[in-house]
């Protein structure tokens, strides 16, 4: 049973993931200090290092709570009731266009922000971002698995392999819709993910 201090010690580590996340999803990792983040936080900087050791420390554990959020939420559109699979997976790209676009995304695009950057720059983070994404192709392949089976959907490989085309194609897309400051890339993949899985229109 956790006592009253140890939840404010983990609500006010929570607070300064939850203000780092919004903060590095619009500038990008490198390009945030810790005051900004402390001072939006509203906690002493001598605080931080009672909560992560470094500014890596931060970010692994920035990216660990990221994935967990959105693991979390994932799970949960590929279980709305009332839909069947085919449905429910046309749900969850269709609100990656709506939280992951060139505007403010609210750090819901961090794995998009920051992949490409950390990767390069931390072996602790790139391992967090490679664990995150692939429990979200690992969801992926079963939801399509499953949708095969019920019928809802078609594929002509692997549910893994196929699962695995469809990250990387969104993820891309978001990369170009960045560049493009259009939302042109997401209705192209769109139109991908459709006939990948021999769905309707």
């Amino acid at each position: 049973m956790s006592t009253p201090k140890t939840r404010e010690t983990s609500d006010v580590r929570q607070g300064i993931l939850d203000v780092g996340q919004r903060i590095m999803a619009a500038k990008g990792y490198s390009a945030v200090g810790l005051n900004e983040i402390l001072a939006t936080a509203g906690v002493p900087k001598g605080s931080f290092y009672h909560y992560f050791e470094s500014k890596d420390a931060f970010g692994e554990a920035l990216l660990e709570s990221y994935f967990t959020v959105y693991l979390a939420e994932l799970d949960e559109v590929l279980a709305l009731p009332g839909l069947n699979m085919a449905q429910r997976l046309t749900r969850y790209w269709q609100i990656w266009q709506d939280t992951q676009s060139f505007q403010d995304c609210q750090g819901k695009c961090l794995a998009v922000k920051l992949g490409v950057e950390v990767a390069d720059l931390s072996e602790a983070m790139r391992a967090v971002l490679k664990r995150g994404t692939a429990g979200v192709i690992e969801r992926l392949a079963q939801a399509i698995e499953t949708g095969q089976e019920e019928g809802s959907l078609t594929v002509r490989d692997t549910p893994h392999a196929v699962a695995q085309s469809l990250y990387q194609l969104w993820l891309g897309a978001s990369v170009m819709v960045k560049i493009s400051k259009t939302t042109q890339p997401f209705t192209t993949a769109m139109a991908t993910t459709r006939q990948v899985l021999d769905l309707a229109d």
